[in-house]
């Protein structure tokens, strides 16, 4: 048989003196060094991140929970900026998003030729490569237009949750360090005055932001230095700056700079911002959409949030690689709009997170229709109950929904079913690696465990991020050599590798709660519980929800017995600071209502959240329907 490869990751310094991570490629190869492993096929060829390079011959070591993809498709080293004008020449007026509740329609010319414009617009206004553009805004075609234009000269486009309160946004525009910040003053139903307000006020943040254009027409109130959206587009077009500087400023970007910056939750409460390069996310999306079997006669229906790598990454990029059509079909979710879109642009592919599907056949159950273009999707996000994939067989005619499962910092994507798949792998399992991807699943000590043993999961290749932005201590914690040199990424997540190559997640060792789709931090609940006045003990665990997959439970021990608060104070005091999808749903006192006066801890003080969890999923089985 013949020998296969792990990806080799060169050890180099990942952060620069000035504290930010350097330009050097982390997955370029070098040679020396032998590692044994296995494919998840005999037919499989060798992972290698670098196709140009010769290939060295490792040994095979049998039975080992490790796995690699193939080496085909082969990697691009490419920015997006180059990918723009090559697919403006190559689709030309073919259409390249579409927007309905916008109204919108451009094609791949279009934004080609706007995202030069707001690309100058950028450069007038004083951004270099390195600055940072921030965006908080809903899915529209600006969203798109300012990524390609960002990712033109060479500035990470950094993207904001729309569910952050204005006092989260504030914090999170300066820990990115924004030069620029567009931002929309409503997103759906949600009035965002407040966070422009916060935004254009605040002290921290204007340290580094020197610019805030808004979307929708005017501001509230008068704020220094904002601007309006269209009046920002006016000065690329003024000749001020010319299509030789702008072309200039292109040449400079290269397929390892970071591209994008995502937040992404942690166990420690406070959100890290991960950088992703062009080649990550360029051949993530590209290796998706390749799963999806997609083509430029397909139309994708969108409805995940730009500001997630689902929307940005598996929907736009998973899209534009391969020359297809994109439909967001609203700026916020909302199910009919997402059906209608689906109806009226004859979408071929359908994605989304659990909760949405489940909420779109809610609705075709009370609004009755009949779909029928729709060959493929991806689900992702939560755990997938094979009911669930019945019912989009059954009422959407979906016969090959695909399942996919990563993390932001591995761009996401790292292991996805196939359309080959039997059912139940399909249904059941992670998929497999991407090409150029590895996989191995290790125990407490960081060996790699037999097949079929539980561990956790750690992945390599290609996709793995650049570190989190000014955090060298976050970065070497998650992203570690193994003693053959080998570079991976330690996700929190257990799992297990069966003899086919397939990856099955049992858990997640990380207490994270997924709620939607959302990554939750309890420990970043906690401490807003902790700093009511009248709350002495906080422990913040995931219930099961049939909607959301989990929702947020909090476990209060009051400073009076006597004087403790009620559920509803406790909501309102979270909300002032904190997103409405991070209010405990559930809220259970200690010591009162048959809720005991201790929580189990271990010999060092430290809750045992596995054995809490069970207690709040019991206690919420007595009260019934989360409250949220």
């Amino acid at each position: 048989m013949a020998p296969v490869l792990l990806p080799i990751m060169r050890r180099r310094p990942l952060f620069s003196r000035l504290g930010v991570i350097s330009s050097m490629n982390l997955s370029r190869p070098f040679i020396p060094r032998l590692i044994p492993a296995i494919s998840y096929s005999t037919s499989v060829q060798p992972i290698w991140s670098n196709p140009h390079e010769p290939v060295p011959l490792i040994a095979r070591a049998p039975r080992l929970s490790i796995v690699q993809g193939p080496i085909n498709p082969p990697l691009w080293n490419r920015t997006l900026g180059n990918l723009v004008k090559e697919q403006a020449e190559r689709r030309g007026k073919r259409t390249a998003i579409v927007i309905p509740w916008q109204s919108r329609r451009l094609t791949y010319e279009d934004l080609e030729y706007r995202s030069s414009i707001a690309a100058k617009a950028l450069l007038k206004a004083g951004l270099k490569q390195g600055d940072a553009v921030g965006i908080f805004a809903g899915d529209r075609f600006e969203y798109i237009e300012l990524f390609l234009a960002s990712a033109r000269i060479g500035c990470p486009f950094v993207v904001f949750n729309t569910t952050n309160s204005p006092h989260e946004l504030c914090s999170a525009v300066a820990r990115s360090d924004c030069k620029a910040l567009f931002i929309a003053s409503s997103i759906g139903s949600i009035k965002a005055d407040d966070h422009v307000y916060q935004v254009a006020t605040t002290t921290e943040v204007g340290a580094s932001l020197e610019q805030l254009i808004l979307f929708d027409g005017s501001p509230s109130r008068e704020l220094f230095n904002c601007h309006r959206y269209e009046d920002f587009l006016n000065e690329g077009t003024d000749g001020t700056i010319t299509e030789e500087q702008l072309e200039r400023a292109e040449t400079r970007v290269q397929p390892a700079d970071v591209l994008n910056m995502q937040f992404t939750s942690g166990t420690t409460g406070l959100p890290k911002v991960s950088m992703l390069t062009h080649n990550n996310l360029l051949n993530d999306g590209r290796y998706v959409g390749h799963a999806m079997r997609l083509t430029q006669d397909d139309v994708v229906c969108c409805p995940p949030p730009l500001f997630h790598c689902f929307g940005l990454v598996m929907g736009f990029l998973a899209s534009f690689t391969h020359g297809s059509t994109i439909v967001f079909p609203s700026d916020r979710f909302n199910a009919k709009q997402t059906l209608d879109a689906v109806e009226a642009e004859k979408a071929t592919a359908l994605l989304g997170v659990p909760t949405m599907f489940i909420s779109e056949l809610e609705q075709m159950e009370s609004q009755p229709r009949k779909i029928t273009t729709v060959r493929t999707g991806l689900v992702a996000g939560s755990p997938v109950l094979p009911s669930l994939m019945d019912e989009l067989r059954a009422k959407m005619n979906v016969q090959g929904m695909l399942i996919a499962y990563g993390m932001t910092e591995t761009s996401p994507v790292t292991f996805i079913t196939s359309l080959d798949d039997p059912d139940d792998r399909m249904l059941t399992s992670l998929g497999r690696v991407l090409p150029y991807t590895a996989a191995k699943i290790v125990d407490t000590k960081g060996h790699t465990v037999p097949i079929g043993e539980r561990g956790e999961i750690c992945t390599s290749g290609f996709a793995l991020q650049k570190g989190y932005y000014k955090d060298e201590v976050k970065t070497q914690e998650a992203m570690r050599y193994d003693e053959n040199g080998v570079l991976w990424m330690h996700t929190g997540d257990e799992g297990y590798l069966d003899e086919q190559g397939y990856g099955f997640i049992t858990g997640r060792i990380k207490d994270l709660i997924i709620r939607g789709g959302e990554n939750l931090s309890p420990s970043e609940i906690e401490n807003q519980l902790l700093l009511h006045p009248a709350v002495r003990e906080a422990c913040v665990v995931a219930v099961k929800d049939k909607i959301h997959g989990e929702v947020v439970a909090a476990f209060l021990q009051a400073c009076s017995q006597e004087k403790k608060p009620s559920d509803e104070d406790i909501r309102e005091w979270v909300l002032q600071d904190l997103s409405p999808v991070k209010v405990p749903a559930f809220i259970f006192w200690l010591g009162h209502d048959g809720v005991d006066a201790e929580l189990p801890k271990t010999g060092s003080g430290k809750y045992q959240k596995h054995i809490i969890r069970d207690i709040a999923n019991r206690l919420a089985g007595r009260r019934g329907t989360a409250e949220d």
